[in-house]
C-alpha cells in the first residue's frame, strides 16, 4: 500500500452535525456545462467526462465509463439528442449487448454498463438539462446485493442527538459515554466492525492534539498492506478520555462482543426512529460523506483500507449513492 502517513486527504471529511467543530468550507461548485436537452450525445459525454475529471474519478473508473457510454454513442448515433434517448431506447441497448452484439457480456460487464448509464443520466438530469432520468427505470440484471444504505444528514443528526443525551445520562439513567465514542468513531473514520474491535487504546495517536489520529493495524504479514493512519477530530480527544476514564478498557478499546456492539448501534438507531442502525451502514456514510468532500480518491480509497480492484467496483457505487443524497428526506 502507499505510504499512508501522507494526510491531506485524510483530513478533509466533513463536520458531524452535533459537534462543535467549525463547518469545513464547501468545494466550489464547478460551472454549469453548457447543455440542453437538444446537445447531441457525444457532446453531452464530453461535458460528463470533464465532470469526473473534476470530481477527482479515478482513471480506471473514467475509462471504463467512457467505454461503455461510446459503445451507446455507438449503437444510437452519436448525433442523437439526449433528450430525445428514452428508457425503451437503453432497454434495447442492452438487449443488443447481450443477445445481438455477438461479443460476449459477462453478467459483471452488463452490472457495470447500467451503473453508467446510471450515473451519466442521473448527472444529466442533476445538472437540469433532462427533466426525467431515463435510465433510472433500469434494473441490474445481475444477483448482487443492492447499494448499501447509509444515513442522510438529517439521520446522522438524530443519531447522534440520541448518543449525546445517552452520554449526558438522565433521571434513572446513569451517563453512558460508549455510544457516543464509538459512534462518532466510526462516522469519522469509515473503519470496518473487524478493524473497530480490534483497536487498542494506543492504536490513537494523541502526539499532536491538533491532529489526532487512529492507526489501524493487523497482525497477520498478508494483511498489514491495509494498515493505514486516519485523523481524527481536533474535538474528540476529550469524548475519548471521558469514555477512557468511564470504562477503563485494558486490552481492547471496545472491550465487548461485535454483537454487543451491533445491540448498542441497534438501540441508538431505533431511538433515532431508524429501522436500523449498523457498523457497515456508518462506514458507507463516512464514505459518501468523504465522496462528496474535496477528499482526493486515493486518499479515500486508502482511508477505506481498499485495494485498487475493490476500489473500481467501490468507487460508481459511491457516484450513485452521492446521486441519491440530494432527494432523500
Amino acid at each position: 500500500m502507499v505510504d499512508t502517513e501522507h494526510e491531506q486527504g485524510f483530513a478533509a471529511q466533513l463536520p458531524l452535525f452535533g459537534t462543535t467543530d467549525a463547518p469545513a468550507p464547501s468545494p466550489k461548485p464547478a460551472p454549469k456545462p453548457d447543455l440542453d436537452a437538444g446537445s447531441a450525445f457525444n457532446k453531452a459525454l464530453g461535458a460528463f467526462e470533464h465532470y469526473m475529471e473534476q470530481r477527482g474519478f479515478t482513471a480506471n473508473t473514467r475509462q471504463a465509463f467512457r467505454l461503455d457510454l461510446q459503445l451507446l454513442s455507438e449503437y444510437l448515433g452519436p448525433g442523437i439528442a439526449v433528450g430525445h434517448i428514452a428508457t425503451a431506447n437503453l432497454s434495447a441497448f442492452l438487449t443488443w449487448m447481450t443477445d445481438s452484439r455477438g461479443i460476449a457480456c459477462s453478467p459483471k460487464t452488463l452490472e457495470r454498463r447500467i451503473t453508467s448509464l446510471k450515473v451519466f443520466f442521473g448527472w444529466l438530469t442533476e445538472i437540469g438539462t433532462l427533466t426525467r432520468d431515463p435510465a433510472a427505470p433500469l434494473i441490474h440484471r445481475t444477483v448482487s446485493p443492492p447499494l448499501p444504505d447509509f444515513l442522510t444528514e438529517a439521520q446522522s443528526r438524530a443519531v447522534l442527538e440520541v448518543a449525546q443525551h445517552l452520554r449526558a445520562g438522565s433521571a434513572g439513567q446513569p451517563a453512558d459515554p460508549r455510544p457516543y465514542t464509538l459512534i462518532t468513531l466510526l462516522l469519522h473514520t469509515g473503519v470496518k466492525k473487524g478493524e473497530c474491535v480490534k483497536i487498542v487504546p494506543n492504536h490513537i495517536d494523541l502526539t499532536n492534539p491538533a491532529r489526532p489520529a487512529l492507526w489501524i493495524r493487523y497482525n497477520q504479514p498478508s494483511r498489514q498492506h491495509k494498515e493505514r493512519r486516519i485523523l481524527l477530530p481536533d474535538w474528540w480527544p476529550p469524548v475519548l478520555q471521558e469514555y477512557l476514564q468511564a470504562y477503563h478498557p485494558r486490552q481492547y478499546l471496545f472491550p465487548w462482543t461485535p454483537r454487543n456492539l451491533e445491540y448498542i448501534l441497534t438501540r441508538v438507531g431505533a431511538d433515532a426512529g431508524l429501522e436500523r442502525l449498523s457498523f457497515e451502514m456508518l462506514r458507507w456514510t463516512c464514505a459518501v460523506r468523504d465522496f462528496l468532500s474535496d477528499m482526493d480518491r486515493e486518499a479515500l480509497r486508502q482511508k477505506l483500507g481498499l485495494s485498487e480492484i475493490s476500489w473500481y467496483e467501490v468507487e460508481p457505487k459511491l457516484a450513485l449513492l452521492a446521486q441519491r443524497l440530494p432527494s432523500q428526506p
